[in-house]
């Protein structure tokens, strides 16, 4: 199965994964995050299978969620309701999304990119 890779072309973090993935020959397909993010079906299966509880999905160092007040709204918002906001903004994602065969990776971290696909 090839990965499908949601990251953002502007962002650094995403292209050190990219170049990272490239360097290790690893198979993918690039998906530009803002242009298409993930629907809602698709974000609450990726959130599920990363194991990760939804509020670290968002990208905290990013526009979108300082102009959106998301670190206070995500004290009270419900996991659908954090879904909804993340679907509806593709900046508002944690990047890269790296969505493999039975895991789901969220940001960079290398030793976590060797662990699964080293």
């Amino acid at each position: 199965m090839t990965l499908k890779v949601y990251q953002y072309p502007k962002c650094g973090t995403c292209r050190k994964a990219l170049k990272w993935l490239d360097a290790q020959g690893v198979d993918y397909k690039s998906i530009d995050i803002v242009v298409q993010p993930p629907s809602k079906s698709a974000l609450k299966q990726l959130v599920k299978r990363s194991g990760l509880p939804v509020r670290k999905w968002f990208n905290t160092s990013g526009q979108s969620y300082r102009q959106g007040g998301f670190k206070q709204k995500l004290e009270t918002m419900s996991e659908a309701q954090a879904i909804d906001a993340l679907a509806a903004d593709g900046k508002l994602i944690k990047r890269p999304v790296i969505a493999g065969d039975g895991f789901v990776l969220v940001g960079f971290n290398e030793a976590a990119y060797k662990a699964r696909l080293g």
